[in-house]
């Protein structure tokens, strides 16, 4: 029976469990946007708003506390250099799914975009490719003659 157990164990061990959150966490830390299955997403989300809402109060105390829950002195300071003042006046939410319409291809898993709200706009500016004004000519390949097939008797 699972009776009180409401946790979403993920046919996983709690120590895999943990290390699978706290890698999601950093992952999605560092890039601000990942693709992963529906119910990680899920079960990741409660635990990056709470670091979040950790780094909304620049203190040593909180810095210690996301630092024993992540694990990554990278992770941390983007969190609190970052994130933190970024969503300063929101209060709460800063997370969202986004459920994709295919599912994985090896065992048909429904995948999802776990991302901020909002990112950060050197992400979300399309990049320009930059146009020379007055191109180089370049000298042009020499073509190579074609050799008229000979016929030996």
């Amino acid at each position: 029976m699972r009776h009180r157990s409401s946790v979403n164990h993920l046919g996983r061990t709690a120590a895999h469990r943990t290390a699978m959150e706290r890698n999601l966490a950093n992952a999605l830390i560092a890039h601000e946007r990942i693709i992963t299955t529906v119910p990680k997403a899920k079960n990741v989300k409660p635990f990056i708003e709470r670091m979040v809402t950790l780094s909304k109060e620049p203190t040593v105390h909180n810095r210690r506390l996301a630092f024993a829950r992540l694990r990554d002195k990278d992770a941390v300071s983007k969190l609190f250099a970052v994130l933190g003042p970024r969503f300063k006046a929101r209060p709460g939410g800063y997370c969202r799914i986004l459920k994709l319409a295919k599912p994985r291809l090896g065992d048909n898993g429904a995948r999802a975009i776990l991302e901020f709200v909002e990112r950060t706009p050197k992400e979300t500016e399309a990049p320009t490719p930059e146009v020379a004004a007055e191109p180089e000519a370049a000298p042009e390949p020499k073509k190579k003659a074609k050799k008229a097939a000979t016929a030996k008797s």
